[in-house]
């Protein structure tokens, strides 16, 4: 019959904390995974969020340009009219006519900025619209990476202080990292706190 040999206590307590510190090191891991997952997608808000705010800005001066030259037409057919009114019956045909022709002209012209500025302007909030779109989700990426961060750190004191109540709290501030990630992908929920200064 084979001898059986029993562990010693000091390797079964070693070989235990040593299973703990390799499950402790390989959920970090993952922690970072998700970490540069969330580091991403803030990056990623940020620069759609600034994009947006340029190209609406863009928008915007156009739409100012439009409205100066819609007044300008407005002004040139005004002072036409008046012409008309005040000189009309004292001018010649051809130059009454032609007046009128200006007039007319002017007129379609102002409307035809008028109807331009609509439709940059519907641009320009559509764009402002995506600027706040990406600004609502921000919030989640930045307070994300900020708790996978002190995840990090604190699963690493559980290794050193071979503590399981520093790494349950790790693993808590993980999985709250995780689903506020989640949520700055597909916006699941909106938290009133972070609601990106709207």
């Amino acid at each position: 019959m084979a001898e059986l040999e029993v562990p010693e206590p000091e390797k079964i307590g070693e070989h235990s904390r040593d299973t703990f510190s390799r499950t402790v090191a390989l959920i970090t891991a993952l922690y970072a995974v998700v970490l540069a997952i969330a580091a991403l997608g803030g990056s990623h808000a940020m620069k759609e969020m600034i994009l947006n705010q340029q190209k609406a800005s863009d928008q915007w001066a156009f739409y100012q340009a439009k409205v100066v030259r819609e007044h300008q037409y407005r002004g040139m057919k005004l002072r036409a009219e008046a012409d008309l009114l005040e000189r009309g019956e004292s001018m010649k045909p051809a130059a009454r006519e032609k007046l009128q022709e200006l007039a007319k002209k002017f007129a379609d012209e102002e409307k035809r900025y008028s109807g331009e500025k609509l439709d940059i302007e519907r641009d320009a909030k559509k764009l402002e619209h995506e600027r706040d779109h990406y600004q609502t989700r921000d919030p989640y990426f930045l307070i994300a990476e900020g708790l996978l961060q002190i995840a990090i750190v604190m699963a690493s004191v559980s290794i050193l202080a071979r503590s399981r109540p520093a790494f349950a709290f790790s693993m808590a501030l993980a999985i709250t990292g995780v689903l506020l990630t989640v949520n700055g992908y597909f916006f699941f929920l909106e938290l009133p706190f972070l609601r990106g200064g709207h």
